[in-house]
């Protein structure tokens, strides 16, 4: 523990939501949803002014859509998401060369490494020109907490939510967590918190109370013992600048139970070629092969191959892939399928023939692949057109400009047409195959206006300067669209 409160948390509010809000001016202030927009979609991230209606991440979107039926609901833009965060990102490595990323919009950052002084006052004047640098630098909003832990920093954070700042000085941490539920405390899910509900603890207080020989024995010699340091607020856990991942992974939920053995192998290829190009991109290679498949009845199970050596071979890793698959009955109908590639490693055993026989394929199954249907861009290229229009996603129109995808279906798309420093745009419909009709690129929320500035409202606003909740959701524009999966 140290004696100032010089670990630094940030989580950016509602991040997706946020952003689409900032990106779209005709969402500023109504309710979206961004995540699988499907019937088996899931809720990634609700707009403040979604919650208010009891939409909340990692909710399944058919829940989300009965709670609040008038929010736009949005498909994941990450190329943008992505972009906001290396701005946020290279802000916090400005503050110390220890940054530790949990996610795109949550890191922990240690203050002291960066020669800030161990003062409340000095590392409270951080805090707030953070908050205003990312601001003006992503037109978005952060929560900061400050505290001597990294478990404080955090629960500061969620304290200060939404755009906001907490410090806990050293010495109140009791204090302060001792009324908290004990799902407050980082480890304890669903599970621990039922053994410790049977046993009488329901707060943070009453798990420092039981001791720590009373949670060893219900929980086991580390967790329990873990657990009875945080309750008493101690965290010596350091800001780690690198996170090692253990393993890299992709999976899918369909919109109908896959039946067809067929389509099941063809979809766990698939899947073992995304997985590929992750490890690829991260730069390492894997030598333990896993399949997860989520059957219709939601029984899931994993079947996993450990190689002779790490590889990041396509063909050893599909073969792997579908190899296991032949052990699993999906006789049944599966729901979800996964691959994912673990016991990582820097280098590669490479299996040359496999090598070879990989190119040779990939040789010809480009040769003997069809001509794209559809016209062809400039210098003979074929154009690439969307099979599906999804909500929320990027257009450019030759007459009309910049815009975004309200809805589409029944062979016909709506568009609206506004930018992030516009006012609300207008709406109009065309063809799905309108060839004035295009894929466009995420514009930048901030410095894209004539005066090189956003022009527009905070996407979220202070809990002391937002307006009240409304009874009904009346006032906002319902987005319609095809259903898709969450892919």
């Amino acid at each position: 523990m140290r004696p100032a409160p010089t670990i630094l948390h940030l989580d950016m509010d509602a991040f997706y939501a946020s952003a689409e809000q900032a990106a779209k001016p005709s969402l500023r202030g109504k309710p979206v949803v961004v995540g699988g927009i499907g019937p088996r979609g899931v809720v990634a991230t609700a707009s403040y002014e979604a919650r208010v209606f009891g939409v909340r991440s990692a909710m399944p979107t058919a829940q989300a859509r009965r709670l609040c039926p008038n929010a736009a609901y949005l498909s994941p833009r990450f190329t943008l998401y992505r972009q906001v965060s290396e701005a946020v990102m290279e802000l916090l490595h400005e503050l110390s060369p220890l940054v530790e990323p949990l996610s795109l919009d949550e890191a922990f950052v240690d203050l002291e490494a960066g020669g800030v002084p161990a003062e409340t006052a000095a590392v409270r004047a951080v805090g707030e020109k953070l908050r205003r640098d990312i601001r003006s630098t992503t037109g978005l909003t952060g929560s900061v907490g400050l505290a001597g832990a990294k478990m404080l920093a955090k629960i500061a954070s969620e304290a200060a939510k939404p755009n906001g700042l907490v410090v806990i000085e050293p010495g109140t941490e009791r204090e302060l967590l001792g009324p908290m539920t004990v799902r407050t405390l980082p480890g304890v899910g669903p599970a621990t918190a039922e053994t410790l509900r049977r046993a009488g603890i329901h707060t943070v207080a009453e798990t420092a109370e039981a001791g720590e020989a009373e949670l060893v024995r219900l929980l086991g010699k580390a967790h329990g013992a873990g657990l009875y340091a945080m309750a008493l607020g101690r965290d010596d856990r350091p800001v780690v600048a690198e996170r090692d991942a253990k393993s890299i992974s992709v999976e899918d939920t369909f919109e109908v139970d896959l039946t067809d053995r067929t389509r099941v192998r063809t979809e766990v290829l698939r899947l073992a070629d995304r997985c590929v190009q992750r490890l690829r991109a991260a730069g390492r290679s894997g030598r333990t092969v896993v399949i997860k498949v989520r059957n219709y009845d939601f029984s899931t199970l994993t079947r996993s191959e450990t190689l002779r050596g790490p590889t990041d071979d396509p063909g050893v890793i599909r073969e792997a892939a579908v190899r296991l698959l032949e052990a699993v009955d999906t006789t049944g109908g599966v729901r979800l399928l996964g691959v994912g590639i673990s016991g990582l490693a820097d280098f590669t055993q490479e299996d040359l023939f496999a090598q070879l026989a990989t190119e040779r394929e990939a040789e010809e199954l480009a040769k003997a692949a069809p001509e794209p249907a559809g016209g062809t861009g400039e210098g003979g290229e074929p154009e690439e057109r969307p099979r599906r229009w999804h909500p929320g996603l990027d257009v450019v129109h030759e007459e009309y400009g910049a815009g975004w995808v309200q809805g589409s279906g029944v062979g016909r798309v709506t568009v609206r047409f506004e930018t992030p420093w516009s006012a609300p745009g207008r709406v109009r419909t065309f063809a799905v195959g309108d060839p004035a009709l295009r894929p466009g690129e995420p514009l930048p929320l901030v410095g894209g206006g004539p005066e090189g500035t956003q022009s527009s409202d905070p996407a979220i606003l202070p809990k002391s300067l937002s307006p009240e909740p409304p009874a009904s959701a009346e006032g906002s524009e319902p987005v319609s669209g095809e259903e898709m999966s969450s892919r």
